[in-house]
């Protein structure tokens, strides 16, 4: 019904998920010409009528939606509505007074809140009795309000610069910000499209599931690394679906005395049951439900613990509307017996999320921030390769310390900023990128140093080479798959000490923007039996967990040395080890290896076959045009005289590898600063370099 009491035309639309960038601001997308058949406008109030009641303003859907019967709601409309994704609403244009007075509630744990900071948040929001909202205070947290009653009653109205509001607290319990929807969730779309099928399917219909004369699912298993989502995704499903969440944390139920361990686990599944709908949650599921066969005789709590969940989860008495999520970022030490059908019936990977995704987690936790017109977060995905939720929120929140330390705002000296027009710029991201290490790569995390291809000199060729084999695939993957062809999947340098492997192997690091980890050879060796081969495997399993990525083995001789040459048996494992990796059944899509040694007869010839190390590139000494070029990189800062000739110099270094020409220009500087009286003011003469010819150590001499 409209305003007036007259029928207004109404329309049946599927819901769809709002984007990041629409959570919160009281509006709903929708095709134009279903607007136009309800007899809206752009910018008209409109009423969702599901289980409950919503009101949001009209914006036009983006085109390539149009047609398809959607209407886009945020999660505080579809709560409102008490409607899921998915499910049909009907959708009416009605009329709204502006807002004379209205009576807002908080939450518990809500902060307190100004009449007029409340009012410049809900300005053109329509409201009416009984609706939850969810504001973005500044660049504060997000707090949740319910509003009480409006005037005039009962709505919907539509708060202006005249409305008077008024705000109570709410008498006890947990504060409705608490709650998490899928708006606050980037870059997951996939998982939660899969979640939801096991949750909200079987609490919301469980009624096609006794047609079709089947169970339900009652369990999902979410496994991938930390930081990627895990814990977020089951608390959004549960405020979405209206089930009861109660949250488990692995060791917090675990007891010395016999017995009150297993009492816990039980207690938490009858109050599951009595409080149904529900989901139970257990985070960190491997501190409970370890591999039984490998605990000693000792651990008698944690194999009583197992035997209880696995009779909890597929018992005599049933679990009834209970539905058991649980997360690890440590699958293999899990029980077999908890990962068959019945128990977890769906185990889903969360991985770390790709470009598109990384921007969609970006738009969310900067939606409450002022941001300056020079940031980019299409740049700022891009840059963040192998970055998760978790390691985004931190450089969000790196970057809005940077631009309070930019204002002033650490020094108490200093006078006070206005706060007001203080915005997190370009500059504040990129020096929060200096502070955040992605999660995956801190163990093996390398300080290279900030080199490009312009401190590369006379290797122009090379680097096109590797530009186009290593870094094409990585970046663009469907071109290589448009042209059935695999993309490479290892690159070895080879040549004489000083010819720039490793300079080439930095300077890619710098220039690739992807995930890049360090290995120096040696350093994986273990004296222990199989630790060398585990660490292998771990180093492999980190780098798929944060592709594209590239993983350098400098001085790769030493662990990858021919079989049977005498060199030991552990380096014989580690060859079959790095064999297996490099080109084994295991999925490595997204992972390439580059290798670097000036001992190539020493490696095992099984490597260097295609589809191991596809490309072996030698590594020559540099010829005279190139040495010019290595010359001029290494003078461009240093304060030289007329009379030095880089042509000359050149000619006069034939046989000189890159580092020798670096030396020679270290060891002329050296001399210019001895041999004058004011090293201030002193130049390098052509006299310095040709005396410091000879002093330089040659590699080929």
């Amino acid at each position: 019904m409209s305003a007036d009491g007259g029928a207004a035309p109404a329309i049946s639309l599927r819901v769809g998920a709002a984007s990041a960038s629409d959570a919160n601001r009281g509006i709903l997308r929708i095709d134009p010409s279903d607007l136009a058949a309800i007899g809206g406008a752009t910018g008209h109030v409109l009423a969702v009528a599901g289980r409950g009641l919503a009101h949001a303003r009209a914006l036009p859907l983006p085109p390539a939606q149009r047609g398809k019967g959607l209407v886009l709601l945020d999660g505080t409309t579809r709560a409102n509505a008490g409607v899921s994704l998915g499910e049909m609403v009907r959708v009416s244009a009605v009329s709204a007074s502006p807002a004379r007075r209205v009576s807002l509630k908080l939450g518990p744990g809500s902060p307190r809140l100004g009449a007029e900071l409340l009012r410049r948040a809900l300005a053109g929001t329509p409201v009416a009795e009984g609706d939850t909202l969810r504001l973005a205070l500044s660049a504060r947290s997000e707090t949740t309000v319910r509003v009480a009653a409006t005037e005039p009653s009962p709505g919907p109205v539509v708060i202006d610069a005249q409305t008077e509001i008024e705000t109570r607290r709410g008498a006890s319990g947990r504060p409705d910000s608490a709650a998490i929807r899928y708006d606050d969730l980037g870059g997951l779309a996939r998982v939660v499209a899969r979640i939801r099928e096991v949750v909200e399917l079987p609490l919301r219909h469980p009624e096609a599931f006794e047609r079709l004369g089947i169970d339900p699912p009652k369990g999902v298993l979410l496994v991938g690394p930390p930081g990627t989502g895990k814990t977020m995704i089951a608390r959004a499903v549960a405020a979405e679906s209206g089930a009861t969440f109660i949250a488990v944390n692995g060791p917090e139920i675990v007891d010395r005395y016999y017995g009150a361990s297993e009492q816990a686990l039980r207690g938490v599944f009858a109050r599951a049951r009595d409080s149904a709908p529900a989901i139970v949650f257990i985070d960190e599921i491997d501190a409970i439900a370890p591999k039984r066969d490998l605990l000693s005789g000792e651990k008698q709590v944690e194999r009583r613990m197992v035997a209880q969940l696995l009779t909890l989860l597929d018992g005599l008495d049933g679990r009834g509307e209970v539905i058991v999520i649980a997360a690890t970022n440590q699958p293999d030490a899990l029980d077999p017996a908890l990962r068959r059908p019945g128990r977890f019936d769906r185990e889903i990977r969360v991985d770390p999320p790709d470009r598109p995704g990384r921007r969609e987690i970006l738009a969310v936790h900067c939606r409450t921030m002022p941001l300056a017109p020079d940031v980019d977060l299409e740049a700022l995905a891009e840059a963040t390769t192998g970055y998760v939720g978790a390691d985004l929120a931190a450089l969000c929140r790196e970057a809005a310390m940077a631009a309070l330390r930019r204002a002033g705002l650490h020094d108490p000296a200093a006078p006070r900023p206005d706060t007001e027009s203080l915005a997190v710029t370009a500059a504040d991201f990129a020096e929060a990128l200096t502070q955040v290490t992605p999660t995956a790569l801190r163990e093996v995390f390398v300080e290279l140093p900030r080199q490009s291809w312009a401190d590369v000199g006379g290797l122009s060729d090379l680097q096109e080479t590797l530009m186009r084999a290593v870094i094409g695939p990585l970046r663009d993957p469907l071109l290589f798959a448009r042209f059935g062809v695999r993309p490479v999947r290892g690159v070895l340098l080879a040549g004489l000490p000083g010819t720039g492997k490793t300079l080439v192997a930095r300077a890619l690091a710098a220039e690739s923007g992807v995930g890049f980890i360090a290995v120096r050879g040696p350093e994986l060796l273990s004296h222990w039996q199989g630790a060398s081969e585990r660490a292998l495997r771990d180093l492999f399993a980190r780098a798929r967990s944060v592709t594209p990525c590239i993983v350098f083995f400098d001085e790769i001789d030493s662990l990858a040395g021919a079989r049977g040459s005498g060199d030991g048996a552990t380096i014989e494992r580690m060859v079959a080890a790095l064999l297996t990796e490099m080109d084994g059944i295991a999925d490595r899509e997204g992972v390439v290896v580059l290798g670097a040694t000036n001992r190539l007869d020493r490696i095992d010839p099984a490597l260097l076959r295609p589809g191991r190390f596809d490309l072996v590139i030698e590594m020559p000494l540099p010829d005279r045009a190139a040495r010019a070029e290595i010359l001029a990189v290494h003078l461009r800062r240093m304060p030289t005289a007329a009379d030095v000739d880089v042509a000359a110099l050149a000619e006069a270094t034939d046989g000189f590898t890159g580092a020798e020409l670096a030396g020679l220009c270290r060891h002329a500087a050296l001399r210019a600063i001895a041999q004058r009286a004011d090293a201030r003011t002193a130049l390098v003469t052509l006299e310095d370099f040709m005396a410091s010819r000879d002093m330089v150590r040659r590699t080929a001499a």
